[in-house]
């Protein structure tokens, strides 16, 4: 299948299906189901199939080091939706996300203290962010029709983008901006807007905990790729990811509100 036709195709079918399965358990689910590696796994596959194991590898690393950004974005987020709507939340964690890029385009570590500073990052990020009862959270008003396919369209092209950028960026660089939270940011700011910083909240820490299987996935992404090659890497990868997945979906159901 030509790698054009894959990209319009299976990056716009792994968010439609998430957005189903989050629409229907709750906001909560669908930030634990972005924590999957849903537009950066593509990346990551379509990069390894155009640009080689190794390039794949250094891209994966790179991913993997993102995470910590992605935790500084839901503590950024978080934490100002506490005090202010949705746009200065948007535009206050989008800057974290920016600086804490900037800052990791300097982290150079083995892959084994690499995934430990990583995971540390994570179950701080968790026990920081804000604490709100259940209570408080207010109905949710009903999504838009338009909403999910415009997920699919907006995800889509920024693996399109991505892709296509990677050789100009490096793949240190492409893989600290793969985990830029598209799908994630939507999801949190309708759900601001239509239940107020509670909801909102709980599908970033949904996201944290469905980080923990990004993380996994990345590690063994990048410790086998150039090893065993494209598709068992692929393969091993996912299985981490699932298998990590179900760990923290019995402590997502043990959350608080």
């Amino acid at each position: 299948m030509n790698i054009l036709i894959l990209k319009l195709v299976l990056t716009p079918a792994l968010i439609g299906a998430a957005s189903l399965a989050g629409r229907r358990w709750g906001p909560a689910v669908s930030g634990w189901l972005v924590g999957l590696p849903l537009t950066s796994g593509p990346i990551l596959f379509f990069l390894a199939l155009n640009h080689g194991a190794t390039f794949a590898r250094a891209t994966a690393i790179g991913t993997l080091t993102g995470a910590i950004s992605e935790g500084a974005f839901c503590l950024g987020y978080g934490w100002i939706a506490s005090r202010f709507h949705w746009p200065v939340a948007v535009a206050s964690s989008f800057v974290t996300f920016a600086l804490a890029t900037a800052a990791l385009q300097y982290l150079t570590l083995p892959l084994p203290w690499l995934f430990g500073i990583v995971i540390l990052s994570l179950l701080a990020a968790l026990d920081l962010m804000p604490k709100y009862p259940t209570a408080t959270s207010s109905p949710m008003a009903a999504p838009p029709r338009w909403d999910i396919p415009a997920r699919m369209v907006i995800a889509t092209a920024f693996v399109l983008l991505l892709t296509d950028l990677a050789p100009a960026l490096g793949p240190h660089l492409t893989g600290l901006v793969a985990p830029f939270p598209v799908y994630a940011t939507t999801l949190t700011v309708f759900a601001h807007r239509h239940g107020g910083p509670a909801p909102a909240v709980g599908v970033l820490k949904g996201l944290l905990l469905g980080m923990f299987s990004f993380v996994g996935f990345f590690l063994v992404l990048a410790a086998l790729i150039e090893r065993v090659g494209i598709a068992p890497a692929f393969a091993a990868a996912t299985f981490a990811a699932l298998l990590c997945q179900g760990g923290t979906l019995w402590l997502l159901q043990r959350q608080p509100g």
